[in-house]
């Protein structure tokens, strides 16, 4: 019955079409390439046209390699392939319409003078990241914010629980992965009787990445329930990398005033009640108080791009509802990050870190697969004196991708980066810390689908009370992780080729 159930599910279903239509276009352009010399001389002229054009364009040396390479092996369809397949932009029209919002709320995201003249005189290093954040993604820091940091999902929960249940105007919740359990029913039940007492309540996932985890048409489901709900960028069974821009953010705001981020979607996995590969390590953040405010504007824009619902986004704003919070706990700044543009935040906002550290950086990531500027910077700090600890799964969740990230390992250990892999099960958290000042808590892995494809979204923190629980956390979980050392790198030439051919193809995975 499981089997069967498998065979006929949306994902089989997506997965077989995409395969026939792979084959069809093969077949048709090696078809066509052997109706006469002219018409192979020009599938190959194509070819070293696309080549030319990869080459000029601005991308990550990285993900140009990893096209020319097939290309070149290919010219008579590759060239074609990349015209169909190699746009890793959203489409035009989500690009439009998420330009039309955020003219719109750019007016409402003002840095605070006063915030930024105490970071200057406190140290110009932290105005440098705030700025760029600021000028970049369009969020600016805050103080008056109280952050609580969770070391576990299942703690992130609890707490998620009791804030949804104290909700008088509205809730917003975006989130990669949605799955019906313990932990979903739970947050289900709550918004179904906020939805009933007439607040606003809304959700939208992410349709790709709930494509084997809920039904199709599971968005109407809820909308008779009283819940506004959005399948993002529903997920079509055609050869288009435009279904590769996710919406991998997981964000709950609650009346403007509360809101949580961080690794954990919703599914019993990220709680531990469900085991998958081993004991599931998460983490996240809960904000209250003015920062709140960044997490609030990045869900509406995400929601008003596809449905066009608000005039008005400032009675979103906390101020509304006279919420009075006067908290002294260091500096916070929500950002986002979006394939829209060619600026890649979330490498930024880890690189200025591993740039500016001068003791330590510590490193919580699923996923280790970076280019070669992240790998530089991991090295320098290493060799310039600066302890660099990364924490990877000791059990993965994707056997190709685990073997990815560990063909990484030997250049960083050989340069003095300790890496270690959380040996009681899979660690998906991401977070930097850095000489027991900076941290950044967020969905953003280090990998180039994170990087490159995804929106994403995370918090950066600077002199907050919680960043001593952060460095706990990560010295206790390093303490449970086995370090990889020279000995544990394999050799053998048959292993480095397959290595080689990962890494060439990293980009794409």
């Amino acid at each position: 019955m499981k089997l069967l159930r498998f065979l006929f599910s949306r994902i089989v279903i997506v997965g077989l079409m995409l395969t026939i239509q792979l084959i069809i276009f093969i077949m048709l352009i090696t078809k066509f390439s052997h109706i006469s010399v002219r018409a192979s001389f020009i599938c190959t002229i194509i070819s070293a046209l696309v080549v030319l054009w990869i080459i000029n364009k601005s991308d990550n040396p990285a993900y140009k390699l990893a096209w020319i390479i097939p290309i070149l092996i290919f010219n008579i369809s590759g060239g074609i392939l990349y015209i169909i397949l190699g746009n890793k932009k959203p489409s035009i029209k989500m690009r439009r319409e998420l330009e039309k919002v955020q003219e719109k709320t750019s007016e409402l995201l003002k840095q605070d003078n006063k915030v930024r003249d105490e970071i200057e005189k406190e140290n110009p290093i932290i105005l440098g990241h705030a700025n760029y954040i600021n000028n970049a993604a369009g969020f600016p820091i805050y103080k008056n914010t109280e952050v609580k940091y969770y070391s576990l999902g299942e703690y992130n929960y609890e707490d998620l629980i009791n804030e949804l249940k104290k909700a008088k105007k509205y809730i917003f919740m975006e989130y990669f992965i949605i799955e019906e359990g313990k932990m979903w029913n739970g947050i289900l039940e709550i918004l179904e009787q906020k939805a009933k007492e007439g607040l606003d309540v809304r959700l939208m996932y992410d349709d790709m990445g709930c494509i084997s985890l809920l039904p199709l048409g599971y968005d109407k489901k809820l909308e008779k329930k009283g819940i506004k709900c959005i399948a993002f960028n529903p997920f079509k069974p055609l050869l288009s990398l435009a279904m590769n821009n996710r919406d991998h953010r997981k964000i709950t705001v609650i009346d403007g005033h509360t809101g949580f981020t961080g690794g954990i979607n919703l599914a019993d996995e990220y709680i531990n009640e469900k085991e998958r590969f081993g004991h599931w390590k998460d983490t996240g953040v809960m904000l209250k108080g003015d920062a709140v405010w960044n997490l609030t504007i990045m869900f509406l824009e995400m929601w008003n791009s596809v449905r066009k619902t608000d005039e008005d986004y400032f009675i979103y704003n906390p101020e509304v509802y006279q919420v009075e919070t006067i908290v002294n706990d260091g500096y916070v700044q929500p950002y986002g990050d979006s394939p829209l543009d060619e600026e890649i935040v979330g490498e930024n906002v880890y690189m200025n870190i591993i740039n500016t550290a001068k003791k330590y950086v510590y490193i919580f990531t699923p996923y280790l697969i970076i280019d070669n500027e992240m790998m530089t910077a991991l090295c320098l700090a290493a060799k310039r004196g600066v302890d660099v600890k990364i924490v990877t799964p000791g059990i993965p969740d994707k056997k190709t991708v685990f073997k990815l990230t560990r063909s990484y390992y030997p250049q960083l250990i050989r340069d003095g980066v300790k890496i270690y892999e959380y040996t009681p099960g899979f660690i998906h958290a991401k977070v930097f810390l850095c000489d027991d000042e900076i941290a950044t808590v967020g969905t953003i892995n280090m990998d180039y689908r994170s990087l490159y494809l995804h929106f994403e979204c995370g918090v950066y923190l600077y002199k907050n009370k919680c960043i001593s629980n952060i460095k706990e956390d990560m010295l206790d979980t390093i303490e449970k992780s086995h370090e990889f050392s020279k000995e544990d790198i394999k050799e053998g030439r048959r292993y480095a080729l397959w290595q080689a051919i990962l890494r060439v193809f990293a980009p794409l995975m």
